[in-house]
């Protein structure tokens, strides 16, 4: 089977607003408003939907957010859906979702990071459809350093396209803009020099496979589950094997290192070419770092385990494309990703 990729995106088209975690408190309004004008001064139409004001923890109930985000991946006119941020239950939505609805659409880009994660994984391994772990919304409007693309650069390859983007070598310190002083701002300082690591030994690295991934502390939730199956998916679209990529919140390094274990105890790293790791700054356990509960649950796959890529909580963002054919070349500290969708 081929993983199937949306159109590219063209001016005019429409591009779809929803809040499947998380929504957006009234002092933030005027941030969402400024991006959703970033994407109309690109060209694209955009359609703001009803499960986007702040309910509590939640935008509105799970069935309401379920049926708005497949009403939008299945309405032909609408074709990316990018969310204004993450959240915390995301996975409520994952029994209510019509997969076989989505599936059966023309494919839509879906686009987003952080608790969306537990979304665009479970559509790519249940669909075949290619989703983007990318900027949300409210980052949308930042800067992209050289070397990397904007999500809404890489939803414009056309299938059989490639793009590389390279690690810029350098990314932001703790903290984070005001939006409700500055809801415009789009500048972003990358003041903290810092390449790619390799953690399970020295030497260079080019590997390919199929990208897929996505947020630990969210994805080992329904690892080994019908929405975590990528030993599955690999079987069917990769049987060439994986390029997995993981990143880490808030977590502190034992509770990721158990969530590692337990990912690794359900088969999602078993296809795995090579392991990425995004930049985190998830706090240590005494005695034990972010990196030791990386080594410690998946330093036995013997394969390499690239760390402090920019796939991750800590900006800039690298986009990656779940499902898109991928090659990573790694060499003292510098770290490149090339993707192709086909």
């Amino acid at each position: 089977m081929i993983v199937r990729y949306p159109r590219p995106l063209q001016p005019g088209d429409r591009i779809g607003v929803t809040a499947p975690s998380a929504g957006v408190a009234d002092p933030l309004r005027p941030r969402l408003d400024f991006c959703c004008s970033v994407l109309r001064d690109r060209g694209y139409q955009v359609v703001v939907g009803d499960c986007i004001r702040a309910d509590r923890y939640v935008s509105a109930p799970a069935a309401d957010r379920a049926a708005e985000l497949t009403g939008m991946l299945t309405d032909p006119t609408i074709r990316a859906v990018v969310p204004p941020w993450g959240g915390e239950l995301a996975v409520d939505l994952l029994p209510l979702l019509d997969f076989t609805a989505i599936g059966a659409a023309e494919p839509t880009w879906l686009v987003g990071f952080s608790d969306i994660s537990t979304l665009l994984t479970p559509l790519t391994l249940r669909t075949g459809v290619a989703t983007v772990h990318g900027n949300n919304l409210m980052d949308t409007p930042y800067e992209t350093p050289a070397g990397l693309v904007n999500w809404l650069e890489l939803v414009t390859l056309p299938a059989g396209g490639s793009i590389e983007q390279v690690s810029p070598g350098r990314y932001r310190r703790p903290g984070f803009d005001d939006w409700t002083k500055d809801p415009t701002v789009t500048a972003m300082p990358l003041t903290e020099p810092g390449g790619w690591r390799r953690l399970d030994g020295d030497g260079p690295v080019e590997v390919s496979g199929r990208l897929i991934g996505g947020c630990v502390e969210t994805m080992s939730a329904v690892a080994g589950s019908v929405y975590g199956d990528l030993t599955g998916f690999a079987r069917q679209y990769a049987p060439d094997g994986l390029l997995v990529y993981v990143e880490a919140v808030e977590d502190n390094a034992f509770s990721i290192a158990r969530q590692l274990h337990g990912m690794r105890l359900s088969g999602f790293f078993d296809a795995a070419n090579a392991v990425l790791v995004g930049r985190t700054r998830a706090p240590d356990a005494p005695g034990f770092s972010q990196g030791d509960a990386v080594l410690d649950a998946l330093g036995g796959l013997g394969v390499p385990i690239l760390a402090d890529v920019e796939c991750g909580h800590v900006a800039p963002y690298l986009p990656l494309v779940n499902g898109a054919r991928a090659t990573v070349r790694y060499a003292a500290g510098s770290g490149r990703i090339e993707q192709t969708l086909d």
